[in-house]
């Protein structure tokens, strides 16, 4: 399966629009973004856990990275609620589940050959940054020097311009954002090619975004099974 898979082409998703499609796992669906290969692939998608559901326990062999969108996401290391960040590196385990049912942004298959660092960001952690212009607030994640992750407020009816030379991910957690007369709400994801600035005008509440600022893939992205 091939979704989105052209990395020098600008994508952006409604993904609150997109249909559901289940999961191997009872009570698991995705909206997939971007994928390359089949049920073990190169892959960004939004997952939706119903009240009591579970993945069985699993090792990420291509590690992941996650943001809580909605609801409680739980594993046996412990909650993390709606806001919460982290990174399961490539070898990490757990039995991923939610109690009450909750929404997150997954990335699967993405991290360098070499890229070890296990981080947990609950909802309100991080370090504070100063907020380019437009933004008025911004919190780094997570900044290895190869990829930085952050969390920014934009201001109401604000334009905004994130300079782009590595490549860009975004995710729209709340609020609006206007992006080249697409008008993204919750949800709505983005990915620019390098040398391709994100320029946006956030809407009339504002708008909440997830930025990863990184490669879109890494020169020494893990290789997958064949």
């Amino acid at each position: 399966m091939r979704i989105n898979d052209d990395l020098t082409q600008p994508v952006i998703v409604h993904a609150a629009k997109l249909d559901w499609i289940p999961s191997p796992a009872a009570g698991v669906d995705r909206r997939m973004l971007f994928r390359i290969g089949g049920e073990v692939a190169r892959a960004t998608s939004i997952v939706r856990y119903a009240p009591g559901s579970a993945f069985p326990r699993h090792t990420h062999s291509g590690g992941e990275e996650i943001v809580v969108l909605e609801g409680t996401f739980q594993d046996e290391h412990g909650e993390y609620p709606a806001g919460s960040y982290f990174r399961n590196p490539p070898g990490t385990s757990h039995i991923p589940a939610s109690e009450e049912g909750c929404t997150i942004f997954v990335r699967l298959w993405q991290f360098s050959a070499d890229d070890k660092t296990q981080i947990v960001r609950q909802l309100g952690e991080g370090d504070e940054a100063n907020p380019r212009e437009g933004a008025t607030s911004a919190t780094v994640l997570f900044d290895d020097g190869r990829e930085k992750v952050c969390l920014e407020d934009w201001a109401a009816g604000e334009a905004v311009t994130v300079e782009n030379v590595r490549g860009l991910e975004f995710l729209v957690l709340s609020g609006e954002l206007l992006v080249g007369g697409e008008k993204l709400a919750a949800q709505g994801w983005g990915r620019l090619p390098a040398g391709m600035d994100l320029i946006g005008t956030a809407g009339q509440e504002g708008a909440r975004i997830w930025i990863k600022d990184a490669p879109l893939l890494h020169p020494n992205v893990l290789q997958m099974p064949a």
